[in-house]
């Protein structure tokens, strides 16, 4: 193994773990606001669960948001 793979493999941010259902991120809540960059951390859209209904926020390429259900 290279050393580059084992970084790769210990990395949470890796392709790799894009699509694992454990992966989390930290987030800063500072008087009820929080920065989109830690919310989306390098992708462009999240799927937020509100009660029973699901919510997919998107990054649009003009830097905009759109929040759909």
């Amino acid at each position: 193994m290279t050393a580059g793979k084992d970084k790769d493999q210990s990395n949470p941010s890796s392709a790799d773990d894009k699509n694992s259902p454990a992966r989390k991120r930290l987030v800063t809540v500072v008087h009820d606001r929080l920065d989109s960059r830690d919310l989306f951390s390098g992708a462009r859209e999240l799927i937020i669960a509100h009660g029973s209904d699901v919510y997919r926020l998107r990054l649009t390429s003009q830097n905009k948001l759109i929040l759909t259900k």
